[in-house]
């Protein structure tokens, strides 16, 4: 089978099933995408680039829709020189949202389209107006409609699609859910597992926790309100003044990855620093983390809290459960689909800080009524989330789309791959 993955950063929600598929002899996997680095054995990359970004004189509400047209249209240049190379794809499989695969069905139109679906935007019912604090005005109302109009492109024109869970596939309209599947992406619980007793030090950030029993653990991709970041830094706060004991140890980087930035300019991180009494000593950030540091961060971690809007579920909630953790969670819709109160986790009020930081109370005053709750986590993701269960149903969904047709490959692809960043205008 020939296939080609699209997703600007590679390589994403496909990196288990692009490992899969170039082990494969059989297997021709390419993966077209905007990032340098990074390598998969057996995976060939086509980088593309977009020639600029949406014109700040293009209305505001059209900017996103603009940027995807752009990324659809560096895509179709490098699968054009694909093509010329004699590289058809039989499936065609691309992240919806970014744009890539907008314009597959032109270049490829026999190939399979599959289109990973991640998230439709509402103005109203889920993340856009979650928090009373941040209204809507009409000028954003209309922002979030228009950032559909790619996805919706994308509903129409491929042939089958899949969402990782059932609250997001059910953001999508009703007329388009049957042409969903919902399959997660798995997690990998041989890699994170359980390890009692461990004790976190990491010389490369110079942290060493080997003497303390109390750490409260957080990660995130960016800081911000969209995974409840000020409402955790607010609880850190209280959690300090009650536990002089406990540390926190903070995962990601500051930015913003969805929503918006503060007016002022500073990062969330700045804001709390400089308005929250926290004792800086018994408070730690990593920044990024590789894998291996991330797992030992869980592994030491006596309370894990993962705050989050009604929005996309991240994979660290499953890791963390996975790795056995008490997962403190939002009690929000995403996270309700997989956390039962009082079961494999515990929920709170998103917006409650001195609730969770009662919650964090609980939990490290009654250590030995919370192993039940972490061993039903993992439990959890064995079950359900467990990449080795899911990745075999992935490999039969994309197999099932292919429509390889060897009497029509009348070219053969040259192996030796020259490089395919895109150049040029655009048109």
């Amino acid at each position: 089978m020939r296939i080609l993955f699209l997703h600007p950063n590679f390589p994403a929600q496909f990196r288990h099933l692009a490992t899969a598929l170039a082990k494969d002899p059989n297997n021709q996997v390419v993966f077209g995408t905007t990032r340098k680095d990074g390598s998969i054995p057996g995976v060939f990359k086509a980088l593309y680039s977009p020639s600029r970004q949406a014109h700040l004189q293009t209305h505001h509400y059209l900017r996103s829709l603009e940027n995807t047209v752009l990324q659809g249209q560096a895509v179709y240049r490098m699968a054009n020189k694909l093509e010329a190379q004699g590289f058809i794809p039989d499936v065609v499989y691309g992240h919806s949202g970014w744009g890539p695969a907008l314009f597959i069905k032109d270049i490829f139109p026999q190939s399979k389209l599959l289109c990973y679906f991640e998230w439709f935007y509402h103005a109203h019912g889920s993340d856009a107006d979650f928090d009373p604090a941040d209204p809507l005005d009409v000028d954003r109302e209309a922002q979030i409609r228009m950032k559909n109009a790619s996805i919706l492109l994308d509903l129409c024109s491929c042939d089958a699609g899949l969402s990782p869970t059932f609250w997001q596939q059910q953001q999508f309209p009703l007329e388009f859910q049957s042409k969903l599947k919902v399959l997660h992406d798995g997690i990998d619980t041989t890699f994170f597992r359980p390890k009692p007793g461990a004790k976190l030090v990491l010389p490369s950030v110079g942290l060493d926790l080997s003497q303390v029993d109390e750490v409260i653990t957080y990660s995130t991709r960016g800081m911000e309100p969209y995974r409840g970041f000020p409402q955790f830094m607010e609880a850190v706060a209280l959690i300090q003044q009650r536990r002089p004991n406990c540390h926190v140890v903070v995962v990601g980087e500051d930015r913003v990855v969805y929503g918006k930035s503060l007016p002022n300019g500073k990062t969330y991180k700045q804001q709390a620093l400089e308005t929250l009494p926290l004792d800086l000593s018994r408070l730690h950030f990593t920044g990024y983390l590789p894998y291996d540091q991330y797992l030992q961060v869980l592994q030491a971690s006596s309370v894990h809290i993962y705050l989050t809007r009604p929005f996309v579920l991240s994979w660290s909630i499953l890791e963390a459960m996975a790795t056995g953790c008490l997962v403190l969670a939002s009690s929000t819709a995403p996270v309700k689909e997989v956390i039962q109160d009082g079961k494999n986790g515990l929920l709170v009020d998103f917006f409650s800080p001195e609730s969770i930081a009662e919650q964090v109370d609980e939990v490290l005053n009654h250590r030995d009524r919370m192993a039940t709750i972490r061993a039903k986590a993992r439990e959890t993701i064995q079950q359900h989330y467990d990449l080795a269960k899911l990745l075999p149903q992935h490999l039969q969904w994309l197999n099932q789309g292919s429509v390889y047709q060897a009497q029509f490959r009348n070219q053969v692809f040259n192996k030796s791959y020259p490089s395919l960043i895109t150049a040029g205008k655009e048109k």
